[in-house]
């Protein structure tokens, strides 16, 4: 029988054969471009042939030269796209001319463009690359950018699949580029650089790497491993090294030696800092003295030389140095490493023009070690002048830092015919069936594939390489979804490797013609002289000759062959030869993908083919992969070899029929002869079948040979019929069975040989598919699988001394019926026997899942489960989910795998470490254990990393699955909401998936009821979300109200009543001075409306942002005519409308929302044409600093503005960039503030004209970007800036005030918070300098940098030394307020307490009180209470006595007014700032009470204290639309005469625009940041009038931006994307006010502040609940809300949204909530609707809980469908549908007595158990809310009652149990389904264990009692078990007993 197993000559059949022509191709001939011309000259011959006929062919051949041939090229790839739903397809990059096209296309889906780029010049190379970006945080990944790289001559260009492109010049000839895994290696160009490098003698590096586009080229480093270079690093700078191959994963390069001619391997990798500094580091300059030339050469000219012929290159401006890495366009950044103007300029004068061709140095760019092994001198001929400039140029010595490093892995042995040997044409990797890594690379010359096999050691930079084995090839491809590779042999015929082993031959159909024999073929081959036209082509044909065969062998073969000729070159006899009719061979492969690849034939046609692959059913893969798993690694080879070369065989069997053939073909090899086992035999083949199936391929020639009957006559088969005739045994056709039975007992019992190749390793085999067996239980969909596996399993374990009774008793169990029809078994006898390898791991019981599953239910001990790593993945899964869930072992998925999985190896079993890599796959999903995460919680994140879904979960038997869903409901009622999206998918909370996926509402439709659509477009505050505002102010339009106080685009209504006594011309001046007072409101309208409409517009990158125009024209009733401030009547302000410009500006630009798609150039394309919307465009740019935006302008802009010397434009740009840089101590915007600050500027420096309000602006812009750091100079010279006297020139004369509170607010920010922990500024003095500038006294005299510039005063100020209080009083009080912030320090708060005398209270400014006060109380910030008695308290004594009855007549009455109303105002303040954001009740009733009415006070200050009130109401409310605070700002907007001036207008405006802070969505917070800024923007000095800039900067009231935070919470309902209402509990962290406490809120709501919460709860019963807690961190809850503040609920089913039903009484729960029964009978199907929008169950109640004729038998199944709906749908777990019923179906099967397969009992018995479990008892008893079983409670007791009752009644009666219990063997038909089905429901254990107990000779109850229990019976089978043991009468007495 030997020779059955011998390897035989076969061969395979390819599939798919297509012609193939690239895409691309086809695409470039309909672009309008000359590259059609060159491609009608490509196309293949036989197209030419078609269509111009001969004449025209002849003519185009001759214009094509080789040149053109070679300009186009392709490649292909498999496509790797995340979000294409295309599982697999093609990718091709084609390239010809100018032209490169990127096309996609696969077998469902004809090509298509992808990308389509032309370019400047011919491309040399296109190729795929993948560049990455690195992370700014360490720990982050950095992300892949996909990009295709176009090589031209000078640059290459680089285009990302993500749109961005670059441009990245050569600074030489580059031969080739690669792509590696950390970017682009080139290759230097030796052909142009030869002449250059004549000079110089040390060699110049070779290869070159770009890590990014954006970076500079950097050479690559080498380690060189050998004897004598003990592991030097230098730089790779030999010439003769090649580079033919490179690779990502792993990271390695193949070079090839021209002068060795050897290949090697090298890993590539990142250079470590020892590398660098070793190749960086100076060489040794004493032993070459003339060896340094002028390091700048080499420099120059890489980066400056594109080409020999043009050594200034344009381009060397956009090499950017890594630093500067920035995805955007690369010409906007300086160069940190361009060479420096002079050193270019000396070298461009330093060349004679001789020498215009650069040369170069190496020396000092690269530090070449000059260790080279000849003796060379290193002298060289420099240019006449070149020395003399050294000097000059040896400043810029910095090298080019390598960036990779090349390390030597294995060098090829030097072949002994060196002459003939030649470099590698192609290179590939790929690995064999039993997962060998080969590197392949074919040697032309040697028609030889060398194959190197390596390993990968545990250091992923180091693979091992072992073997070199040599396969005779002409061309070979790999083939890597299959492992193998295509090998064109020397002869032309296709053979299949898989590594180094031959599999077979590839037949393609169709490639031998049937009408030309070999022969003629070869005979005209050898004659191709006869076409020879030209001389010229003589030779190219005569060298042809030499490489025909001489002699031809006839020899069958399935494809043409040439033997011996090696690969022609192309040319052009190919051309000529096309004219003989001659028979295409396959001349050579490329483009493989995947299992396909592309043959090209000799007469140019292309076939693309693809190889089939090793199976294509699940079930014979996975068997596949258990038996390479266990098997010897070539025993494993032979075996798929066999398997492969049978399942291919041209005309072999169909799919369905796999299975059979697998069997079959496994157990030949096996050693059973399967023509005589009765079941093999009859399986059906539509192919005969020998022992081994190796049938002679079909041939497509008609005409047969002797050989073919020679053939078949030797075969095995043949000799196989004959033998089975001599046996009598009977044909394969005979069915009848009789006869069967007869001829089988008359033949000799069935043998095994034992020299079948897989015979001593049948146990191993067994054992591995019995759990794959198991493996296949545990997925519904394979179940199928199982059942034919079983045919198999119960054959094997049937031989061998029945050791395996247990095993075959196990398979009864799980198929009754099935297994009683196998009834042959094999004898083996004891010689043989000793030839099997019983491996340790085997054991008699057998390994069965569900009963371990179920031994775990019951609380039993567990013995590991044994299992097969990445084969039985579910098992793992499973097994490890019920130790976590059910044994409740929290370390069962990490530290203790060990304890439940028994990994199998070939050697017997391993312990489990650690995880397969498979589960940590997704360390994402892994979070920290917190302390008290429920089991549920971590099983479901476990599994979620183990990439375990909802689509797994359904493929689980319901029983197993039950504990995973119970988890998953535990989880769904109470979910953590910082899970990750694929937990939350798991769980099926659609909203918190939502939540997780990060994706923003859509906005919704802004529709305005007042307003008409052209006036929509233009006031500026139409993009609020209306959905939103209407949720929040549902009863009213409060909203419209305040944008109809805000809006300023439309003319104002100027009345004024026309008296008869006065003139036409004086109502005209009159009705215009009218005018003029409404412009002072309509300017201050912006401010307002820049915070109302704030962050609520996205923009469109294509369209400029929309400003509204700011108008100040009025309409007079009652005719509505035009007033304007034109006509010339009165006199107008210069410049009034400057400022309100700029206002208008940054209203415009607040819009935009921080998360805007914003760039560089759109802020450029925004800029206005005309000069007078300059101011606007300011007041744009400050807003866009405010939002973020600005750090996104190129620094060249904010250059290119700063020239321009436009002062608004300056305060804009100079407040922005600081706000957008806010707290960095950002060192190029400290040097652009510089400039503007002379005291920054040192003192020699140029006196600059720096404009007032710019020096103003930048100071405070110090103070932003310098927030809360401590800077110390920055502090010094801001102290000194606050008492800055004026100068003798008139300089700093003017609103000196504004500069020194700016100073004063700037130095506040610094050290903002810091109180007396300012580090190392102890010798400034800071409080006690602050408290002089306060009170006044003697000018100190100037430390500092700055003195020289304060030595004479001025001329026109006469201040002497003292300091003048009334300028420097504000920006120090405010400088000391908050420096000591929140610090409670009382002693510098009592330095501001308001003076208790009338005497002191006259020499101190109302306004200072109010600051001193205010800056008081927020220093005693805890101090500050709501309350009107803590407001008085600040009031001095003398002014309270004093109010209202005058004590002594020395007493001012209006001092004392004025004095105790701005105290009180400064006390509102402090309320508001403590209170900020809040909505606190008792700070708003405290407000509003203290609004002072004191006429003696005067107009001016009562309206100031008014307006400070009203602002920190407005803050106290922020964002809320109160209607109290709303009327009063209306009251005050309507009133424009008297002293109401632009001030006021602006403090009532921007208290409006607080009050409705973006809309409701935003709101202030208190931190100390906020504070300041509010400092700065709610300063109580209001500008006079609109230029008015003297004692505080308007463009500061914008700041108070800065101080709003995202709080408002907006439930979004998940299924239909809208906002709704819903409850929110909101508890409050324990403070020492007041205690812990939860508050119920309506949402949409305004949180409260977030360090003020504990945890933030969406409450039921309306939408599922979902919690953020915030012990962990608020980093969840203030991602929510800076996304919109968008929290997406699921609404529960039945249940109606509070807007459609507020009291909950619509709701279909609502009634009969407690009679449940009644309401299960009047549950209509119609109503499902209502409960769910689930279309499978609505469409389940629509077919199977309606009545309709055809189901009027089954009213019964009716109701229960319908009440199992019901259950499922109002509990909310509709999934459980399945299972309920599966059990329903389950009982009903078994009533029938129709169980074939005992599937479905198993799992309702592991459905009882769970329900009977302790564990689970025993939680839900602890659970919170007592929830039951995921099962109807009623339901599963009626099913198992069910269930007890039919098995019960198959009891009854003389009973075949009996015999099974007491070991008797039983007949056929005793072993009956029933008798398993009782066996698996009652868990009664196989006959071996029942023995060992005897359970017959019991006597009593308890002894039965206590066997039953060791047995691990239950108590249930004991009371039906115990009748039939003891006897009736004895039983029960027995239990009475008990």
């Amino acid at each position: 029988m030997s020779n059955v197993y011998e390897e035989r000559a076969t061969m395979i059949a390819a599939g798919e054969l297509q012609s193939f022509g690239p895409f691309g191709r086809e695409h470039c001939k309909n672009h309008p471009n000359a590259v059609n011309l060159q491609l009608r000259q490509l196309q293949p011959a036989s197209e030419l042939w078609s269509s111009d006929g001969a004449a025209g062919l002849v003519g185009s051949l001759q214009e094509v030269t080789l040149q053109e041939k070679k300009r186009e090229c392709w490649l292909l790839r498999k496509g790797s796209s995340v979000d294409s739903d295309e599982m697999e397809y093609d990718e091709e990059l084609y390239a010809a001319g100018n032209m490169v096209i990127w096309s996609k296309g696969s077998k469902s889906q004809a090509s298509h463009v992808y990308k389509a780029f032309t370019v400047d010049s011919p491309v040399q190379q296109a190729l795929w690359c993948n560049f990455g970006i690195p992370q700014k945080k360490k720990d982050e990944q950095e992300i892949l950018e996909q990009t295709v790289c176009i090589v031209q001559s000078s640059c290459v260009n680089v285009h990302s699949v993500t749109g961005k492109d670059f441009i990245s010049p050569l600074p030489f000839q580059v031969s080739n580029l690669w792509p590696t895994k950390f970017g682009l290696l080139l290759e230097l160009c030796f052909e142009h650089t030869t002449v250059c490098f004549s000079v110089i003698r040390e060699p110049l590096p070779t290869v070159f790497s770009m890590l990014h586009p954006l970076d500079e080229i950097a050479p690559v480093v080498c380690r060189p491993t050998g004897l004598f270079e003990a592991a030097r690093v230098q730089y790779v700078s030999d010439s003769t090294m090649k580079i033919v191959f490179s690779n990502c994963e792993p990271s390695i390069v193949m070079t090839y030696d021209t002068v060795q001619c050897i290949h090697s391997v090298w890993a590539l990798r990142k250079v470590t800092p020892d590398e660098q500094s070793t190749v960086l580091k100076c060489p040794e300059q004493a032993a070459t003295p003339q060896g340094l030339m002028p390091p700048s050469f080499l420099t120059t000219h890489l980066r400056n030389v594109s080409r020999m012929d043009s050594p200034g290159s344009p381009f060397h401006c956009h090499a950017l140095h890594n630093q500067n890495r920035m995805t955007s366009s690369p010409g906007l950044h300086s160069r940190t490493h361009s060479p420096s103007i002079s050193s270019m300029a000396a070298l461009s004068r330093s060349h004679s023009p001789g020498m215009a061709a650069p040369s170069f140095s190496v020396a000092a760019r690269f530090n070449m070690s000059y260790h080279s092994s000849s003796p060379r001198g290193h002298s060289f001929l420099p240019s006449p002048n070149s020395t003399a400039n050294e000097s000059v140029l040896v400043q810029e010595m910095e090298p080019i830092v390598p960036d990779l490093c090349i390390e030597q892995l294995w060098s090829e042995t030097a072949s002994s015919h060196r002459s003939m040997s030649c470099q590698a044409s192609k290179v590939f990797i790929t690995s064999d069936l039993c997962e060998n890594k080969y590197l392949c690379f074919l040697v032309e010359s040697h028609q030889q594939l060398r194959c190197v096999k390596f390993i990968e050691s545990n250091n992923p930079s180091q693979l091992i390489f072992a073997s070199v084995a040599t396969i005779p090839a002409k061309d070979a491809a790999p083939l890597q979804d299959i492992d193998a590779m295509l090998v064109l042999e020397a002869n032309g015929s296709l053979v299949l490797y898989t590594g180094v082993t031959r599999v077979s031959k590839v037949f393609v159909p169709g490639l031998l013609s049937p009408t030309f024999s070999l022969s003629n073929h070869v005979t005209h081959l050898s004659t191709p002289m006869d076409s020879v036209s030209t001389p010229a082509k003589l030779s190219s044909s005569l060298s042809l000759l030499h490489s025909l065969p001489v002699g031809q062998v006839a020899m069958p073969s399935p494809v043409s062959e040439l033997r011996g000729s090696t690969k022609h070159h192309e040319t052009s006899w190919l051309g000529d030869y096309t004219f003989q009719q001659s028979v295409p061979y396959i001349h050579a492969l490329r483009d493989p993908v995947s299992s396909r690849v592309t043959l090209e034939l000799s007469n140019g046609t292309m076939l693309r083919i693809t190889i089939p692959e090793i199976a294509t059913s699940e079930l014979v893969r996975k068997c596949l992969q258990a038996v390479r798993f266990i098997l010897p690694k070539d025993t494993a080879m032979k075996v798929l070899i066999k398997w492969y070369n049978i399942y291919n065989a041209p005309g072999g069997p169909s799919a369905h029929l796999e299975w059979n053939l697998f069997v079959t073909c496994f157990m030949t090899l096996m050693g059973y002869n399967t023509e005589r086992l009765g079941w093999t035999r009859n399986l059906h083949f539509e192919v005969p079948l020998s022992p081994v199936i190796a049938p002679k391929k079909a041939r497509p020639s008609d005409t047969g040979s002797d050989e073919d009957w020679d053939y078949m006559w030797c075969s095995d088969y043949h000799r196989q019929v004959v033998f089975r005739h001599a046996c009598g045994a009977v044909s394969l056709e005979s069915t009848d069975t009789s006869g069967c039975e007869e001829s089988l007992s008359s033949t000799p019992a069935l043998h095994l040989d034992p020299s079948a190749p897989l015979f001593p390793h049948i146990p191993a085999l067994f054992y591995v598919l019995h759990l794959l067996y198991e493996e296949l239980k545990l997925d519904e969909l394979q179940r199928s699988g199982g059942r034919s596996l079983v045919g198999l399993l119960q054959q094997l374990a049937r031989y061998w001394d029945l050791q395996l009774e247990e095993y075959i008793d196990l398979y009864w169990r799980d198929y009754p019926s099935f297994i009683t029809t196998f009834k042959e078994s094999c004898i083996i006898d004891q010689a043989q026997m000793e030839q099997m390898l019983r491996p340790s791991f085997l054991r008699a019981e057998p390994p069965c899942v569900f009963s371990w599953l179920s031994s775990c239910l019951r609380g039993e001990e567990v013995a590991p489960f044994p299992y097969l790593p990445g084969i039985c993945e579910r098992t793992k899964l499973l097994v490890l989910s019920y130790a976590l869930y059910i044994i409740g072992d929290d370390n069962a998925t990490s530290v203790d795998v060990s304890k439940y999985l028994a990994k199998l190896s070939a050697g017997g079993f391993q312990c489990v470490q650690s995880f397969n890599p498979c589960f940590s796959s997704r360390p994402s999903c892994m979070k920290p254990d917190a302390p008290n995460e429920s089991l549920a919680e971590k099983l479901v994140v476990w599994l979620t990393s183990a990439g375990f879904t909802l689509k797994d979960l359904e493929s689980v038997p319901f029983g197993v699955a039950l504990p995973i869903r119970d988890a998953i409901y535990q989880c769904r009622e109470q979910p953590c909401s910082d899970w990750s999206e694929e937990v939350c998918l798991l769980i099926g909370r659609q909203d918190l998936t939502k939540q997780a996926h990060k994706v923003t509402v859509a906005k919704g439709k802004t529709v305005s009821v007042t307003t008409t659509e052209a006036e929509e477009e233009e006031d500026g505050m139409t993009d609020l979300n209306q959905d939103v505002i209407g949720l929040i102010w549902s009863q009213d339009l409060r909203v419209h109200e305040a944008r109809r106080l805000l809006q300023s685009s439309r003319p104002v209504r100027v009345s004024v009543v026309h008296l008869p006594e006065v003139s036409d011309h004086e109502y005209i001046e009159e009705k215009e001075n009218k005018l003029l007072q409404l412009c002072q409101r309509t300017m201050a309208l912006p401010v307002g409306r820049g915070l109302f409409t704030l962050f609520s517009y996205h923009p469109v990158p294509t369209e400029p942002l929309p400003v509204p125009k700011l108008n100040l024209t009025g309409r007079a009733p009652p005719q509505n005519t035009m007033v304007d401030l034109n006509s010339g009547n009165i006199d107008v302000p210069p410049n009034m409308t400057s400022w309100s410009s700029f206002h208008n500006g940054v209203a415009a630009g607040l819009k935009i929302a921080p998360a805007s798609q914003v760039d560089s150039a759109w802020i450029a394309y925004n800029k206005p044409k005309s000069p007078e919307l300059a101011n606007e465009y300011a007041g744009f740019l400050m807003a866009l600093g405010l939002n973020g935006h600005l750090t996104k302008l190129a620094t060249l802009n904010i250059h290119d503005y700063l020239t321009k010397g436009h002062e608004m434009t300056s305060i804009g740009l100079l407040l922005g960039v600081s706000a957008a840089k806010l707290s960095t101590m950002d060192m190029s915007i400290t040097r652009l503030l510089s400039i503007h600050i002379p005291a920054l500027l040192p003192p020699t420096s140029t006196e600059l004209d720096v404009p007032h309000n710019v020096q103003v602006a930048a100071v405070v812009g110090i103070g932003l970007v310098y927030q809360g750091t401590g800077h110390r100079h920055n502090a010094e010279v801001l102290l000194a800036e606050i008492g800055r006297p004026p100068g003798p020139e008139m300089e700093y004369c003017t609103d000196r005030e504004s500069y020194s509170l700016a100073a004063g607010l700037a130095l506040g920010m610094v050290c903002l918070g810091h109180g007396s922990n300012l580090i190392g500024m102890s010798d400034l003095n800071v409080p006690e300098q602050l408290y002089q500038y306060m009170v006044g006294g003697h000018r100190r005299t100037h430390a500092g940098i700055n003195r020289e510039k304060h030595k004479s005063p001025s001329y026109q100020i006469k201040e002497g030394d003292t300091i003048n209080v009334d300028v420097t009083c504000p920006g120090a009080t405010l400088a000391l307020a908050m420096i000591y912030l929140k610090t409670n320090n009382r002693s510098i708060a009592d330095w501001l307490k308001a003076p208790d005398t009338m005497f002191l209270l006259d020499f101190i400014k109302p306004e200072f009180l109010l600051l001193r006060t205010l800056a008081r109380c927020i220093i005693m910030w805890d101090e500050i209470l709501p309350n009107s008695e803590w407001v008085s308290s600040n009031v001095p004594q003398v002014t309270a006595l004093n109010m209202h009855t005058l004590v002594s007549e020395d007493l001012n009455m209006e001092t004392l007014a004025q004095a105790h109303d701005y105290i009180i105002a400064g006390a509102c303040m402090a309320v508001g700032f403590r209170f900020a954001g809040s909505a606190n009740s008792d700070a708003f009733d405290c407000l509003v009470r203290s609004f002072v009415s004191n006429p003696s006070t005067g107009h001016y200050n009562l309206q100031t204290c008014l307006s400070m009130v009203l602002l920190a109401l407005s803050m106290v409310m922020a964002g809320s639309g109160n209607l109290k605070v709303l009327q009063l700002c209306r009251f005050l907007h309507k009133r424009t005469s008297g002293e109401m001036n632009y001030g006021f207008h602006m403090a009532h405006h921007m208290a409006l625009g607080l009050l409705f802070l973006g809309g409701g969505r935003y709101t202030l917070s208190t931190s100390n940041s906020a504070i300041a800024a509010l400092l700065c923007a709610l300063y109580p000095h209001f500008p006079a009038h609109s230029t008015d800039n003297r004692y505080h900067l308007q463009a500061l009231r914008h700041l108070g931006v800065l101080a709003a935070e995202p709080r408002l919470l907006v439930p979004v309902d998940v299924d239909t994307l809208k906002p709704c209402y819903a409850l929110l509990d909101v508890t409050y962290k324990e403070t020492p006010w007041y205690e812990e406490t939860t508050v119920e809120l309506m949402a949409p709501t305004m949180l409260p502040e977030l360090q003020l919460l504990k945890k933030v709860k969406v409450k039921g019963p309306r939408y599922w609940e979902l919690s953020i807690d915030m012990s962990k961190g608020t980093q969840h809850l203030e991602s929510i809300l800076s996304r919109d503040g968008i929290l997406y609920v699921k609404l529960r089913a039945g249940q109606l949204p509070y807007k459609d039903d507020p009291r909950g009484w619509k709701s279909l729960l609502a009634p009969n909530v407690n009679n449940r029964n009644s309401e299960v009978r009047t549950f209509k199907p119609e109503a499902i609707s209502t409960f769910t929008s689930d279309a499978a169950l609505v469409s389940f109640a629509e077919y199977f809980c309606k009545a309709s004729e055809s189901v009027k038998h089954k009213q019964d199944t009716l109701a229960l469908f319908s009440a199992i709906l019901y259950e499922c749908v109002t509990q909310e777990n509709p999934e459980m549908l399945p299972t309920y019923i599966a059990i329903d179906q389950a009982v009903r099967t078994l009533e029938q007595t129709e169980m074939c397969e005992t599937f479905a009992l198993w799992q309702m018995r592991l459905v009882l158990e769970l329900c009977e479990s302790r564990v689970l008892q025993h939680r839900l008893r602890e659970g919170a809310q007592g929830r039951g079983l995921l099962l109807s409670s009623e339901f599963l007791p009626v099913m198992k009652t069910s269930a007890d009752g039919t098995l019960d009644r198959w009891l009854t009666g003389d009973h075949v149990l009996r015999s099974y219990m007491s070991g008797q063997s039983l007949t056929e038909d005793m072993l009956s389904n029933m008798l398993a089905c009782f066996l698996v429901y009652h868990s009664i254990p196989c006959l071996s264990k029942m023995s060992a107990t005897h359970l017959e000779g019991s006597t009593s109850f308890p002894e039965l009692l206590l066997k039953f229990s060791q047995l691990g019976i239950p108590v249930r089978a004991l009371l039906r078990l115990g009748p039939l043991l003891l006897g009736t009468a004895g039983f029960w007495t027995g239990q009475l007993a008990c």
